[in-house]
């Protein structure tokens, strides 16, 4: 069996106290990884010492990779970028709050081989009781009107390989709908159950008012997307 590399792809935005504990848990996890690894963290523009951490974390493990932004661009524009520098066969993605954990990866990876995106799907959420219910009522608007079936989109830990996330055509907001943009352009998707942690240290970066405004506006642009994506398969050519 060839010897796969995995990328873990992170945004950063001001998380400086989670940081260390999840460089710690990650360089864990990679211990019972048999693949090779790199961890690429893209900070979003963050204004506190998160950028510091990490450039003095990467100066130790050499499978830290960094990407700086001038000034935030959103984490979409984050995963992007950490898409295009990754090396990996497959990529895997997460936040950098500490609430998605870094044990749920090898989960992931078992079922990267039947299916060519994993989503992490939170079962028991560890958040606000507001949060949570907004969660659900978007989850579900989201795949009325998507016609999709994905329980929690909002989990940023998944698994991609690598083909996938080189064919998504990414805009603002679109880090929401990676399951989605993934099965328009033919690949297959499930979904798997991973724990989810309270926030221990900062602050989210996500209000109920963004969340559901910007979120709808995303959504109808991607219903449109879906219903004019070119759809057909060739049978037969001649010279």
């Amino acid at each position: 069996m060839l010897r796969r590399e995995i990328s873990i792809v992170i945004p950063v935005y001001n998380e400086q106290e989670n940081i260390q504990p999840l460089i710690a848990e990650l360089q864990e996890v990679l211990q019972g990884i048999p693949d090779a690894a790199e961890i690429v963290f893209v900070d979003d523009g963050s204004n506190d010492r998160s950028f510091a951490l990490l450039r003095e974390a990467s100066t130790r493990d050499p499978r830290i990779r960094l990407i700086r932004f001038r000034k935030n661009a959103g984490q979409t524009a984050a995963f992007d970028a950490g898409f295009n520098a990754a090396r990996g066969t497959i990529v895997v993605t997460m936040d950098a709050d500490l609430q998605n954990d870094p044990h749920d990866i090898p989960l992931l990876l078992k079922k990267i081989g039947k299916f060519d995106v994993v989503c992490g799907w939170r079962y028991k959420r560890n958040d606000p009781w507001i949060r949570i219910v907004s969660s659900k009522i978007a989850n579900f608007v989201r795949n009325k009107m998507s016609q999709e079936e994905i329980i929690d989109t909002g989990c940023s830990l998944k698994a991609f390989r690598r083909e996938c996330v080189e064919s998504m055509k990414l805009f603002k907001g679109m880090h929401r709908f990676f399951p989605t943009l993934a099965k328009m352009e033919g690949f297959t998707v499930t979904q798997v159950k991973v724990n989810h942690r309270p926030r221990r240290f900062g602050t989210t970066k996500y209000t109920i008012t963004n969340r559901i405004v910007r979120t709808f506006i995303d959504l109808l642009v991607v219903r449109w997307m879906k219903k004019r994506h070119l759809n057909y398969e060739i049978v037969e050519t001649t010279r």
